[in-house]
């Protein structure tokens, strides 16, 4: 089978393209390299460089035909959505249904999306979150994931464009990039193995529900081949606070550097955790690796990433 993999060179999009490349897929990359970087790509991958909003993509979908459409690409940046609503709407709205337009006419069999667990339920009424929770985004990046799942029922209503719309929890791992609006850990990992104090804003008593990037392509690969069309959590259920979050990688890292609190960021969500009941009865999917391994994990990819300019020019 073909799969195209938008964001493929992202850091949960090159675990994608790296899991259907070990199923025996051909795989195709599009990806504008905002964010994402040709080295996080194994050399099998196709890297196709356009943006998701361009003719060029959709000409690229049109030629190449693929068997199915994973669409990662986004702009995910939750405080550049408030700052900038219309940009986010043109990447993630926009962007999305240039490349939906596309894969209907091209045969596409399946898109698989990435959507969002902790940005669409907002703050949770029960935890874990099941997929049957009201979803109250509260910011415009959960409005536009919102958005991209409604149009893809349109899509399957419409057209019989068959979906999955996967509904991560808070993703880590190795390839997260550590600047800008990236994830806690990849903040943490990259200042620790630096030897650097790191900060936790507000008391550090805020949950999240970890889950680690190669889980998380094994999900897509996964609703690709099981036969189902919806939405489902991929997270593990469990609440990790940050407290419990920077001791574990602080651990792995053996470091001994104090933590520092700061004022809590106005409006934060407290809790976040995903119920994957369903993803276990439909998909057969389930965590692979727990918080601590996975931490573990990424320690030393960044351990690892440090040491390579020594390396090079040692």
């Amino acid at each position: 089978m073909k799969v195209l993999v938008t964001g493929g060179a992202g850091f949960i999009g090159s675990h994608v393209c790296d899991e259907f490349l070990r199923g025996g897929h051909e795989v195709i990359a599009l990806d504008d390299l905002s964010g994402g970087k040709r080295e996080n790509l194994d050399p099998r991958v196709r890297l196709a460089v356009h943006d998701i909003r361009s003719r060029e993509a959709s000409e690229l979908i049109k030629s190449e035909k693929p068997d199915v459409l994973c669409h990662l690409a986004a702009q995910m940046d939750v405080r550049r959505s408030v700052d900038d609503p219309s940009f986010d709407a043109d990447v993630n709205i926009r962007g999305m249904l240039n490349l939906l337009e596309a894969a209907r006419v091209s045969g596409v069999k399946k898109v698989i999306f990435s959507s969002t667990g902790g940005a669409i339920y907002g703050e949770q009424d029960v935890f874990p979150a099941p997929e049957s929770h009201p979803t109250r985004p509260i910011s415009p990046y959960g409005v536009s994931k919102a958005s991209g799942e409604l149009y893809l029922g349109y899509y399957r209503a419409q057209y019989g464009l068959p979906y999955v719309a996967l509904r991560y929890a808070n993703v880590y791992g190795p390839r997260q990039n550590p600047h800008g609006e990236a994830g806690v850990v990849a903040i943490f990992s990259q200042r620790l193995i630096a030897g650097q104090g790191c900060t936790i804003f507000g008391e550090g008593k805020q949950t999240r529900d970890f889950v680690f990037g190669p889980d998380v392509a094994r999900a897509n690969r996964l609703a690709f081949e099981k036969d189902y069309v919806g939405a489902i959590n991929i997270g593990t259920g469990v609440e990790t606070d940050i407290n419990r979050l920077y001791a574990l990688l602080a651990e792995a890292a053996g470091s001994s550097v104090p933590v520092t609190h700061a004022p809590g960021k106005p409006g934060e969500q407290l809790r976040s955790c995903v119920d994957n009941a369903l993803a276990r009865k439909v998909l057969g999917w389930e965590p692979g690796v727990d918080v601590r391994e996975g931490l573990r994990r990424t320690i030393e990819y960044f351990r690892q990433k440090a040491a390579e300019p020594a390396r090079i020019h040692g």
